[in-house]
C-alpha cells in the first residue's frame, strides 16, 4: 500500500500511535472498505516484519476507543508466534518500544 511504510516510519519516529481510520484518511484511502485494506497490508506487513526479525510496525495502529491495536493484530501476532496470549498491555508497550528506539537511532 502506497504510503503506509513511510507514514508508519514518521509515528515511529516521533514517538505516536495513530488510530486506524485517521491512518485510513491520512493515507487518502476511499470507502467503503479502507480499513479492510489498511487491515489486510498491516498484516502483510507483520508477517514481513516476523520473518526478518524486525518489531512488528502494526503495532503503531490503535483502535479508536484506547490505545491498543485491534482484535485482529493479536490473533496474527499469535499465530507468528510472536505473542503468547498473556499481558497484552506489556507486549504492546514493548513491541512500540523498540519501534521507537529503532527510530530513534536512525
Amino acid at each position: 500500500m502506497p504510503g503506509l511504510a513511510e507514514a508508519l516510519a514518521g509515528l515511529a519516529t516521533r514517538g505516536e500511535v495513530m488510530a486506524y481510520g485517521d491512518l485510513a484518511r491520512a493515507l487518502a484511502l476511499p470507502n467503503p472498505g479502507s480499513i479492510a485494506r489498511l487491515t489486510a497490508a498491516l498484516e502483510a506487513m507483520m508477517i514481513e516484519d516476523t520473518a526478518t526479525g524486525r518489531p512488528m510496525r502494526a503495532v503503531l495502529c490503535r483502535a479508536k476507543l484506547n490505545d491498543l491495536p485491534a482484535a485482529g493484530f493479536f490473533e496474527l501476532a499469535t499465530q507468528l508466534g510472536r505473542f503468547d496470549g498473556q499481558d497484552p498491555v506489556g507486549f504492546v508497550a514493548s513491541e512500540r518500544a523498540a519501534l521507537f528506539n529503532a527510530a530513534s537511532l536512525r
